[in-house]
């Protein structure tokens, strides 16, 4: 049986995805900031860091799997948090543990959004983000910024970046045997979702979602947790470097003249 970490398992989506992997007989190492195997957080760099250590003390012997689902979106109002948890928390943990995927030719799987194909990504920020590591510097671009404006074009560019970096990073990683693809939920009904405001809840559903057309309700974190689960085992033995769309058909009702 194989060993899998992942982060934000202690709810949502990630708990999901940690339910269906343990019912598989696999053991399951939760990084989350609290009630967690591993508590840290991924919005700094000494949080990062511990949880690399720490990873690399309790899978020694390599890892089958990294998922990264911790994250945070723009309803949290603040732009420079956004990217942080979304971006540097991802790609610095999963460079940090590459070698441990190595021995055991394992799999990442990280987690973008359908948004990332709907215009709203700022191009600066991502190239920024795909061509530095320096987070302060990029972090201080966005001082004074109103979050109202910036909350949501961050989350886009941070999931963007991601995902470019997912691409530009698999021939890489496959050649060393390691396959890295990406998940991109469309809206979730998780604990993020929970407690939004009436004109909030009418946003999230303006785009309709055809699988649930007619239905005031949003997807189920399993029908995402169903595609990570699929990403990080043999059955995906031949996908490596793609953008798994699970929106219920979202983006193909938006972008239908888009095949690749």
């Amino acid at each position: 049986m194989g060993l899998y970490a992942i982060t934000g398992a202690s709810g949502g989506i990630g708990g999901k995805a940690a339910e269906m992997i343990r019912a598989a007989g696999h053991t399951v190492i939760n990084i989350d900031i609290k009630d967690a195997d591993i508590n840290a957080n991924l919005a700094t760099p000494e949080g990062r860091k511990k949880a690399i250590e720490e990873l690399r003390a309790m899978a020694s012997e390599g890892l089958d799997a990294m998922i990264c689902v911790a994250g945070v979106s723009a309803m949290c109002g603040k732009p420079k948090l956004i990217i942080s948890v979304n971006y540097f928390g991802t790609v610095e943990l999963v460079e940090g543990v590459y070698d441990l995927l190595r021995k055991k030719h394992g799999c990442v799987v990280v987690t973008a959004s359908n948004t990332i194909s709907q215009g709203a990504a700022r191009m600066d920020i991502v190239d920024l983000l795909n061509n530095t590591s320096d987070e302060k510097r990029i972090l201080s671009l966005l001082e004074g910024k109103d979050p109202a404006a910036y909350s949501h074009a961050m989350y886009v560019s941070s999931k963007y970046a991601l995902s470019r970096w997912m691409r530009r990073s698999s021939p890489g990683y496959a050649a060393e045997g390691v396959r890295i693809n990406a998940i991109a939920p469309g809206n979730v009904a998780t604990p993020m979702t929970a407690d939004l405001t009436p004109h909030a809840w009418e946003a999230c559903l303006a785009l309709p979602i055809p699988t649930l057309y007619h239905q005031k309700k949003l997807m189920d974190p399993e029908d995402i947790s169903k595609g990570i689960v699929f990403l990080a085992s043999d059955m995906a033995s031949g996908v490596n470097g793609i953008i798994l769309f699970v929106d219920g058909g979202t983006d193909a009702l938006l972008n239908s003249e888009k095949v690749y």
